[in-house]
C-alpha cells in the first residue's frame, strides 16, 4: 500500500469501500468536470487497490479446519484460494 495516500491507508475496508462507491456514484453522474473526473478516477483506483489489499490480507489469514476420518478436527491449514 505504499502508493496509497496516508488518508486512504488509514481506512478500514468498509470505509474504503464506501468511499469508492461514492467516487463511482459521482463519476457515473456525468456532472463532474473533466479535471475533477480524472482526480476522482485516480482516487478511485487507489481506493480499489486498498480494498483489494485488505481482502488479500484477510484471505491469507483464513484457515480451514481439517477433519480426520472420524470427523474430529485434527488441525488447521492455510486457506487455498
Amino acid at each position: 500500500m505504499s502508493e496509497t495516500d496516508p488518508d486512504i491507508a488509514a481506512l478500514s475496508f468498509e470505509e474504503a469501500l464506501r468511499a469508492l462507491e461514492e467516487v463511482v456514484r459521482k463519476l457515473e453522474s456525468g456532472e463532474v468536470p473533466l479535471d475533477a473526473t480524472i482526480d476522482l478516477y485516480e482516487r478511485g483506483e487507489k481506493l480499489r487497490k486498498h480494498c483489494q489489499a485488505r481482502l488479500d490480507a484477510a484471505q491469507a489469514r483464513i484457515e480451514r479446519v481439517v477433519t480426520g476420518a472420524g470427523g474430529a478436527a485434527t488441525g488447521t491449514q492455510p486457506f487455498d484460494a
